[in-house]
């Protein structure tokens, strides 16, 4: 394989890409999805961007999945089956499922589009090759002293302030080797505060633990097949058939904090360790969160909230002691871990959503659209959007 690919092994991607596909495999085999890339800065990006984009698409066909790769995902991930792990050995990308342009105005269009079970594995690599790709075309250089210090300062915060952090950054990092460098950095120096990584591959490469949660895309694929109203409860459901109380941190804001709540029973609130808050005033949902697991009569302190919404140390420290004593934190951490690189770089604000998909060949495609707590963060057709907030009474 060639010495420049960004993408250099299978398993450099978030565990939840793994999780979903498998999800996917076992209860909607034949269901196919399409994916759109989203650039919400607009940017304009430089001409024949797109023809090497496609070059590092098109070497990720050499990736394959080692003995020692698959014996760590049976070893440490063991909600996935030995039959999905021979299926990764002989997976292989398909470049032909990916369109790749740069229209008139110079925007990035990618679309990804086939079986939701492998469309799915696309998602976040195509998320850091343009990232990575990006910096590297605009000749933009990492300040590595600056990466060191701030690390490693970032890490003693951790440590003093007992918080514990999972490294959610591949999708938007500044390169490969930044985002390995910051996790052996993590790892040297905060300690027991440093949870896990969200990414497999250097998971396995730093003897840390892999952490992760189900994405929006499973509760808009719901949406699709069971309806608005229905799709934060089918998906749950559909989640715990799958893995029986594994992997039990539920994302919240979806269809917005308040319509999920109001979908939360106590089987699901007794079954799921956790919530996660990804969009919207992390404050208020403390106490949506509170006052929900009071109501079911359930003790909060028994269960916690996975933070991962723009976080930076002081700001996860201020959530912490905000929610001491009353519910236990833990916090995923990204961009601003994996790209804050100095020299006034300055991180991609780019997202790759589920905007279509149909059960069966024989059925219709949907629309599949994601409605934040932050308005400006509603992602797919416009029309679409405005049906579903419609149907869920949301102004």
């Amino acid at each position: 394989m060639s010495k420049e690919c960004i993408i250099k092994s299978i398993l450099d991607t978030d565990l939840y890409k793994f999780s979903t596909g498998y999800a996917y495999a076992k209860l909607f085999p034949r269901a196919r999805g399409r994916f759109a890339f989203v650039d919400r800065d607009n940017t304009v990006y430089p001409k024949g961007f797109d023809r090497l984009l496609r070059e590092e698409i098109a070497l990720m066909t050499e990736l394959k999945l080692t003995d020692e790769e698959a014996d760590f995902l049976g070893r440490e991930c063991p909600y996935l089956p030995p039959f999905y792990i021979d299926y990764l050995r002989g997976y292989q990308f398909d470049p032909s499922e990916v369109n790749v342009y740069l229209d008139e105005e110079g925007h990035l269009q990618i679309s990804a589009e086939g079986l939701l079970y492998r469309i799915t594995l696309w998602e976040t690599p195509i998320l850091a090759i343009v990232s990575e790709l990006y910096y590297r075309v605009m000749g933009e250089l990492p300040d590595l002293d600056h990466v060191r210090t701030s690390t490693i300062e970032k890490a003693q915060m951790m440590k003093a302030n007992g918080l514990q952090v999972s490294i959610f950054g591949m999708r938007r990092r500044f390169s490969s080797e930044i985002e390995d460098l910051v996790t052996q950095l993590l790892k040297e120096h905060a300690g027991s505060s440093l949870f896990g990584t969200s990414n497999v591959h250097y998971a396995m490469k730093h003897g840390i633990r892999v952490s992760g949660t189900h994405p929006h895309e499973w509760v808009q694929f719901h949406a699709a097949i069971y309806g608005y109203k229905m799709a934060n409860y089918m998906a749950m459901e559909d989640w715990i058939n799958v893995y029986d109380g594994d992997l039990g941190t539920v994302l919240t804001d979806t269809y917005t904090t308040d319509v999920f709540m109001q979908n939360f029973s106590k089987k699901h609130a007794m079954l799921f360790t956790s919530m996660r808050h990804d969009s919207g005033d992390p404050y208020e949902f403390v106490e949506k969160a509170i006052k929900r697991y009071q109501e079911l009569k359930i003790n909060p302190m028994l269960k916690y909230i996975v933070f991962s919404d723009s976080l930076n140390i002081p700001k996860a420290i201020k959530i912490k002691e905000y929610c001491e004593g009353r519910i236990p934190t833990t916090f995923g951490v990204g961009t601003n871990l994996t790209n804050d690189v100095g020299n006034n770089t300055v991180p991609r604000n780019i997202v790759m959503k589920l905007v279509g998909c149909q059960i069966s060949p024989r059925q219709k495609w949907h629309h599949c659209v994601k409605l934040s707590d932050v308005e400006g963060k509603h992602i797919g057709d416009p029309q679409e959007i405005e049906l579903a907030q419609k149907t869920l009474g949301i102004k």
